[in-house]
This record gives structure tokens, sequence and C-alpha cells, in this order.
């Protein structure tokens, strides 16, 4: 009887514990954020990420009435940033930009990531979708996609290809592409989109599967000429460049995502209100233009919707390596 009345005790212990720590806990989630939130790009400054990022900071900053820093931290093709990112407090202070290639393409290839996509991380909106772009320098000697794939076929191993890291989705989709046109390149991985943009207008790189938002100025200055895109449909921007699609490979026709998330645990509370800041910052026709200027398409969903997104896209770029037999360099 003693035994059963000590249990009874303990029980009823841990019940008013319970009731004094949850709401606290509520009084923190409304009481945030009460100092600057950092908002981490896992890649080089310049990248479409990068571009991403610091549009949404300010606004987003006015939204939760507190700076929005954001802080590049680059290597791994994304993963040292993704991961620093899982490893943060769950307290919302640390927060990271999430792309196919640290959520994707880069654990659907490399088996000793160090985080778990599924497990790992809180997602809380997808931003924007944006569409991909395979571009080449103007001293390339094609200048549209017969002439090009028939260039790289005469010259087997004569042309490289720039990538954001092994393992991103420039890496992923460019080898991808590789095998169902039965073409050869050779991988040049970089530290994030901008440097190897930077190296590819300048001339050091011949080829690049970039996103469209960062090399959209390059194609429009004359400085990259478009080849292809991966797109629903053929863009505005470059009407007389065909998609993926439209010449018969559509598994490379896929976009990309810009999203934010936090490590796993992040209370409800505080992913609403990020969310719900997203969600007034795309409703300013300022942003949504800066945004939908660069080439991308707003979207700015629920915490449940980009989870399921983040879960397919990891599910396909998977099967991707899987049928194409793909390895880390």
């Amino acid at each position: 009887m003693s035994k059963l009345k000590s249990v009874i005790q303990n029980t009823i212990k841990l019940i008013a514990i319970s009731a004094i720590i949850t709401p606290a806990t509520v009084i923190f989630a409304q009481g945030y954020p009460n100092k600057p939130v950092k908002l981490q790009v896992p890649f080089a400054p310049g990248g479409t990420t990068d571009i991403i990022a610091r549009v949404m900071s300010e606004p987003l900053g006015k939204a939760l009435g507190q700076n929005v820093i954001v802080e590049n931290k680059v290597g791994g093709g994304g993963v040292v940033g993704a991961n620093e990112t899982a490893k943060a407090a769950p307290d919302g202070y640390s927060l990271g930009m999430a792309t196919v290639s640290t959520t994707a393409a880069n654990p659907a290839i490399n088996p000793k990531i160090p985080y778990n996509v599924a497990t790992d991380f809180t997602p809380i909106i997808n931003i924007a979708a944006t569409p991909n772009v395979i571009a080449v320098h103007p001293s390339f000697p094609a200048k549209d996609y017969k002439a090009f794939v028939a260039e790289l076929k005469k010259n087997p191993g004569k042309y490289s290809y720039a990538s954001s890291g092994i393992g991103g989705i420039g890496h992923l989709q460019t080898e991808l592409w590789k095998g169902l046109q039965g073409v050869f390149l050779t991988h040049i991985p970089y530290t994030g989109a901008g440097p190897a943009l930077r190296d590819t207008v300048g001339g050091q790189v011949q080829i690049i599967f970039d996103n469209v938002p960062s090399a959209l100025p390059h194609i429009s200055g004359g400085r990259l000429i478009a080849m292809a895109v991966a797109a629903p449909q053929r863009l505005a921007s470059m009407p007389n460049v065909p998609t993926f699609k439209e010449l018969g490979l559509e598994p490379v026709n896929r976009m990309a995502y810009y999203g934010i998330f936090g490590p796993k645990g992040l209370p409800k509370d505080i992913v609403e209100k990020v969310n719900a800041g997203v969600r007034k910052s795309l409703e300013d026709p300022a942003i949504r233009k800066r945004i939908e200027d660069t080439g991308s398409i707003v979207l700015g969903n629920t915490p449940e919707q980009f989870a399921a997104q983040m879960k397919d896209e990891l599910a396909v770029y998977q099967k991707v390596v899987a049928t194409a037999k793909l390895k880390l360099d």
C-alpha cells in the first residue's frame, strides 16, 4: 500500500512540474524573439540561396521585431552549414536556409552525411521555387542546344563544368543529364554557386548548371549563353531556350526550392511565428517582385506542406542516385 501511495505522489509531482513548465514554455515562445535571429546560408555569397536569404532578411526582421542576420557558412556542398543548423539549440535564434542540395541531393548521394533530413530538422516554410539552367561561356563553340550536345560528343572530356560542390543539386542534375544525354564532362566543384558562377563567367570553366536567379543577369548581359532550362514551361525571360522536358529529358526538369528550417524540437509557437513573418513579408508586392525578378516563383506554404516537399524531393534524388549509379567523386 505504501508503494502505491509513493507512485501516486510521484505522479502528482510530475503533473505539477508539467503544469509549471508548460506555461513557461508558452511564455518563452510568445516572447520570441527578444534578440537578433541568425539565418544561416550554407553556401558562399552570390548564389541564389544567398540572394533569396538577403531579400527576405529585412522584411522578416521587421515582421519579427528583431534583426535577421544572414551568415554564410560554406563547405561540403552545403553540408557544413546545414549540419550547424541541425546541431543548434532549438530556441529559434539559429535558423537555416533549406535547399534541395542540403536536404535531398547531398543526402541522397553521401552515405556519410552527418545529419538525418527526416529527423534532425524542423521545416518552417518554403519561400520560393527556382528553375535551373545549363549555360555556357560565350567562347564555347556552340550557341544552341543541338550544337552544344554535338560538340560535347565530338570532344569527350575536353570540357568541364562548375558546381556549388560535390553532392549539390548542380552536381547531381549535371551528372543525371550527362548520363541521359550520353556526354562526358569533368566536374569542378566549388564552395558554393557564387564562386562557381564567377569562374564560369570568367571563362575558367566552360559550363555550369545553375539556378536562374543567379545566372540570369549574366545571361541577359551576354556573359553566359543558356542552353536549356529545368522549368514547367519556357521562361518569359528566356523564351527561345527549351525546357529539358521539350528535349525528352524530363527527369532533369526539376526546380530547386529555397526555404527556412530550424533544428529538431523547435517549439510550434516559434515555427508558426517565423512562418507567419515570412508570409506577411511575401504579401508586400515589392518583396514579391524582387524574388520574381530573379526568375523564382513565390510560394510561402505551411510547415506541413514544406515537410512533405522535403520528403518527396529526397525520395526523388535517392531514386536518381540509385538508377544512375551515381557516387561521390
